[in-house]
């Protein structure tokens, strides 16, 4: 289905973004559709000329302007100087392309009644998103992000999609540099804001522990004051990095106390993860399809920040029991051999591979189970140690072979001796023919692989290559459906 093109008029966008028209004969008075990528314009499109350290939008104006864009947004003048007689163009300068295109996604979401819900955490978003995604379908029409689209650009991508049929928007924040969440709650303007924990990620661009916590924070910080707020109890960092949210806050947590809490937690092999889910004094049974215990949590802040949108216990509790995990996060495949495939190839810091370790653990039993690991970027001078203690973590989950890829790869099989894994047992990876060669010999009916890395690792291809060699059906992959 082809998606609105949200309308500006050359005034709207000046007001918004605090811009100038330099253009000598322009005669365009409004834009249809606001594009970032050059070989996507289409007529009548305002073209934003980002700029990055390996990329200038400013290069590509003269093509955007051949496809017949009706304007560019520029920042550096003299990049567009051949173009500024150019008839029915219309050329606007500001200061920062990027905060510009920020300004004009908060214009267009101001023009909106909808409800909207902001998340971020060191892990699990993505996943808690589509959980509340899932719910919320129920009952309204939605918009959330789709794919990687979290970040300053995504985002107001995201949001300039936005038209009246849309009831709720649920909107993901990612960050590695300090004052994003802040940039991007303030283009949002979240009606309900979550943070689903604060771990060890993207420490090289935050540099500690405790920036992580403040950057998260943020996001409260930032909010309006009628805002809601939905607070992990179980997460010391959020409480300390809360504490000067002062509005409305809906709560959730493993334990008692909270509005949102979990019962009788039951691990159910193959057919997921059982709990009764209590908000408000009322409990519903609930049936997941997903592998690992983490995910009751990613579960709990997806019920909290549902409840605080309005959304009944039942529909809260079907929401959840329909949610499907997708590709390369905890996804289960099954092998034609009988064997198992956990992906969870998306992406990697040192909480969820321990997430994803305890899953394995779980799941394969007394039977065998192979780790391919590559490394957990963006950890800064912690690097060598969080890998180390991986390494170690990795040797008490009992597995049979470890396949390691990476610069720290070393640094892992260190800590995997240390824990007392057998050098002979780990593998460095390097040609995937070669390195299929074990699992051949040794994968069996009833083992399990995981396949876990930071998303530069590129361990998907690994995935593949094992669905070649032992043949699979993607298609069939749920776990109720694999028993």
């Amino acid at each position: 289905m082809k998606k609105a093109a949200p309308k500006f008029s050359v005034e709207e966008v000046l007001r918004a973004t605090g811009g100038e028209v330099i253009s000598k004969s322009s005669t365009v008075k409004r834009f249809c559709g606001i594009s970032t990528d050059s070989r996507a314009v289409a007529p009548g499109n305002l073209f934003v000329a980002l700029k990055g350290e390996n990329f200038d939008g400013h290069d590509f104006v003269r093509e955007v302007l051949e496809k017949e864009a009706a304007g560019v947004l520029i920042q550096d003048e003299e990049k567009v100087v051949p173009f500024l007689t150019r008839e029915n163009t219309a050329i606007i300068r500001v200061a920062d392309t990027l905060i510009a295109l920020g300004d004009l996604a908060h214009d267009w979401r101001k023009r909106f009644s909808a409800l909207v819900i902001a998340l971020t955490g060191s892990s699990g978003k993505t996943t808690t998103k589509e959980m509340i995604a899932s719910i919320m379908t129920r009952k309204k029409d939605i918009l959330k992000t789709e794919g990687n689209l979290n970040n300053l650009i995504g985002l107001p991508q995201t949001i300039l999609e936005m038209t009246k049929k849309h009831e709720a928007v649920i909107l993901e924040m990612g960050t590695n540099t300090r004052g994003e969440i802040k940039r991007l709650t303030q283009i949002a303007s979240p009606d309900i804001s979550l943070i689903t924990n604060v771990g060890p990620a993207h420490l090289a661009g935050l540099g500690s522990l405790d920036a992580v916590r403040d950057e998260k924070c943020d996001l409260f910080l930032n909010m309006s004051r009628n805002g809601t707020a939905v607070i992990n109890l179980d997460d010391e960092a959020i409480l300390a990095g809360s504490e000067r949210w002062d509005g409305k806050r809906v709560t959730f947590s493993m334990g008692t106390g909270a509005d949102v809490t979990a019962a009788q937690i039951e691990k159910q092999g193959l057919k997921g993860i059982s709990f009764r889910l209590v908000i408000g004094g009322r409990d519903k049974e609930v049936m997941m399809k997903i592998a690992g215990m983490h995910h009751v949590y990613n579960a709990l802040a997806a019920a909290a920040t549902a409840s605080a949108a309005g959304m009944d216990l039942e529909t809260i509790a079907e929401g959840l029991a329909a949610f499907v995990p997708f590709s390369g996060r905890m996804e289960v495949i099954k092998l034609q051999n009988g064997a198992y495939l956990l992906d969870d190839s998306y992406n990697a810091n040192p909480a969820s591979v321990r997430e994803a370790l305890m899953a394995l653990k779980d799941l394969k039993g007394q039977r065998n189970g192979y780790v391919f690991l590559g490394d957990m970027l963006e950890l800064g001078s912690q690097a060598e140690e969080m890998h180390r203690k991986i390494g170690m973590l990795i040797a008490t989950v009992g597995i049979t072979a470890l396949f390691l890829q990476g610069d720290f790869s070393p640094i892992t099989a260190a800590g995997a001796i240390e824990g007392g894994l057998v050098p002979e047992n780990i593998f460095f990876l390097s040609r995937q023919e070669e390195d299929m060669d074990y699992l051949k010999k040794h994968l069996k009916k009833g083992d399990w692989i995981l396949v876990k890395g930071s998303r530069r690792m590129k361990m998907e291809a690994y995935v593949q290559k094992i669905c070649e060699v032992f043949g699979c059906n993607r298609s069939n992959h749920q776990l109720e459906t694999v028993t």
